[in-house]
């Protein structure tokens, strides 16, 4: 079977210009350090890595023409522990705020969770087992900062394991919206603890106790649309992953992709109604922050 070289060999794999953005930030091999040299290419790997993060099956039943599962798993560990993935993916995000005209630090973030192994709970508020995903984005919903963790814990405790240290991965943040979960009459401590431990302003957004069911709110939307995005690949519309990191990791991979894409000049466009809605409100609040 012959394949074109220009095409990906699954709509899951990464465009030849997709690849030009992540190669030169991927470590390379120094053969001066002895070892054996790369059976399988790492725009394999990644694309290995990249189907299972798409379509959601289990390792073991990758297509045989992309890598061996246990070398694309090995890969995937591997880069998970050694900081590669992160790397790539504050460099891509830096490389993203650049060609949207903004600052390489973002200023202001939001803050939510969702739900989704290791650290098993339950959330008694949401009546929900397993374990919750912390977002904080920045003001264009892309990626700061996420933490994985049992549902067990509550979103006040949740948000003080994002919050903390923050300052020294985004410096430039001062201002995180956040929603009523985290503050209520009987704790407001999480307000005055990122005051004095982070130096950070939180700013409750509230839900209109008057509406019923689903509501766009100021600012809350933007994490809202994030978790949208990551929504789309299988392997997140569940929470499969044993390791609280490996949890992570593929919520990190997930946004290199979706950066890649914009930076190729690939980026899906919205098609829905509700996406349609997003993109114009996202640009309303840019034109206002400018």
């Amino acid at each position: 079977m012959c394949v074109c070289s220009c095409k990906p060999v699954y709509e899951t794999s990464l465009t030849d210009r997709q690849w030009a953005v992540i190669e030169p930030l991927l470590p390379v091999r120094d053969p001066r350090h002895g070892g054996r040299p790369l059976k399988f290419d790492r725009r394999l790997i990644l694309d290995t890595i990249l189907y299972v993060l798409r379509t959601g099956c289990a390792w073991r039943h990758v297509p045989h023409d992309l890598a061996p599962w246990d070398a694309a798993y090995r890969w995937f560990a591997a880069w998970t522990a050694d900081g590669t993935r992160r790397r790539v993916h504050e460099a891509l995000r830096d490389r993203v705020r650049q060609a949207d005209d903004r600052d390489r630090q973002p200023t202001a973030a939001v803050l939510d969770s969702a739900e989704g192994g290791e650290a098993i709970g339950y959330d008694a508020g949401k009546r929900v087992r397993g374990r919750k995903r912390h977002l904080l984005v920045d003001t264009n919903g892309l990626l700061l900062h996420r933490v994985v963790h049992s549902a067990g814990v509550q979103d006040r405790a949740g948000a003080r394991l994002v919050l903390r240290g923050l300052h020294g991965r985004c410096p430039g943040v001062r201002l995180v919206w956040v929603d009523g979960g985290y503050v209520n009459v009987v704790d407001a401590g999480l307000i005055s603890w990122a005051r004095s431990e982070e130096n950070l302003e939180l700013v409750v957004v509230p839900r209109n106790a008057d509406v019923r069911g689903f509501q766009v709110l100021p600012r809350r939307w933007v994490v809202e649309r994030t978790f949208g995005w990551l929504a789309r690949c299988r392997r997140l519309a569940r929470d499969y992953e044993r390791k609280t990191a490996h949890a992570e990791a593929m919520i990190d991979v997930a946004m290199i992709r979706l950066m890649a894409a914009r930076l190729a000049g690939e980026d899906v466009q919205p098609s829905g109604p509700i996406e349609t809605e997003a993109a114009r409100r996202l640009a309303e609040d840019l034109n206002q922050n400018e």
